[in-house]
């Protein structure tokens, strides 16, 4: 089979693309033929080291995929069926990037009737990151706020709609030149994060406080976060793996407040599979969509880590073909 793959960790000339032999898949597994995987920011943290996992070289990069069953050792999923992972490529599991991948049973689902593969595709990593970060993790309850930084982005776009969609107030902010689209995904209120007010206008918005605070943007600024927290409110950390930020110890405690770190690498199978049927559910139901998708082919990887780690994608995802 044609892949790409790496030999060791390091950048993304790293990227090999070439033959690989065919993976065999054991009991309780299922031989998938791909027909494309997509190019996650953790895709990259995988490849260079940055996120630390055991991995058997020669490794097949990415984790998300559609394709259809080859060969089934599982009564759940027979030859023909289409279908989708996003859990591939960490923790001794080989990835996506290739024309077969074995998936496990309990990682596999099934593509919606009617729902075109890479539409799906574009979704699943940032649709299943928001559905944790704001439910598994952030517990987030119908009529709470919630603050989403960074709302503009890929995983930041798809908590707004899922959060709205669940009836809660979402406060976003936003570049003012991606207000609107924010608002058309269900946001409440949007404000431009580059405002030297910005905990005042959060404020003004929830005098109370927010429930949930959710920033995809790395920044991770807790003094400004835990200004706006609720009583007993949240802080979920999703981005910005190299951030540094210094926690106010005492305001933390006075609130009563939560912080959890939230990588979606360590999701249980049964998180990701709730988080799957919220995927399936908006791909369905239209609720949320990428602003742009580019598809590239699966012998230009290295192209396509490159641009991901040089950032400025601004809510574009890559695709790759077989």
């Amino acid at each position: 089979m044609r892949a790409a793959y790496i030999e060791e960790l390091g950048p993304p000339e790293n990227i090999r693309y070439g033959d690989l032999p065919d993976p065999v898949p054991g009991p309780g597994e299922i031989l998938v033929r791909v027909s494309a995987t997509a190019v996650n920011r953790v895709d990259t943290f995988v490849r260079s080291g940055r996120y630390v996992t055991p991995l058997d070289f020669p490794f097949v990069i990415g984790r998300d995929l559609v394709g259809i069953v080859a060969e089934s050792n599982s009564r759940e999923f027979r030859p023909g069926d289409r279908v989708w992972c996003n859990s591939l490529g960490h923790d001794q599991r080989q990835g996506a990037a290739a024309e077969l991948a074995v998936v496990r049973a309990d990682r596999l689902y099934r593509l919606p009737a009617g729902v075109q593969p890479t539409d799906l595709l574009a979704v699943a990593h940032p649709g299943a990151t928001a559905y944790l970060a704001a439910f598994a993790q952030g517990r987030l309850a119908f009529g709470e706020t919630v603050l989403i930084g960074g709302a503009a982005g890929s995983v930041g776009s798809a908590l707004v709609a899922l959060t709205a969609n669940a009836g809660a107030v979402v406060i976003a902010t936003a570049h003012p030149r991606d207000h609107e689209y924010c608002l058309e995904l269900g946001a409440t209120h949007v404000i431009d994060y580059r405002r030297g007010d910005l905990v005042e206008q959060i404020m003004k918005l929830a005098p109370r406080g927010v429930d949930l605070h959710v920033d995809t943007s790395g920044r991770n600024d807790l003094p400004s976060a835990l200004g706006v927290l609720a009583p007993r409110g949240r802080i979920v950390l999703l981005a910005g793996p190299a951030s540094r930020s210094i926690l106010p110890v005492g305001e933390f405690y006075m609130r009563d407040a939560t912080i959890r770190g939230f990588v979606i690498s360590r999701a249980t199978t049964r998180e990701l599979r709730a988080a799957a049927d919220a995927v399936n559910g908006s791909v369905l139901d239209m609720s949320f969509r990428p602003r742009t998708v580019e598809i590239l082919p699966l012998s230009e990887s290295v192209k396509a880590h490159q641009r991901v780690e040089a950032g400025g994608l601004h809510g574009t995802r890559i695709l790759l073909e077989m």
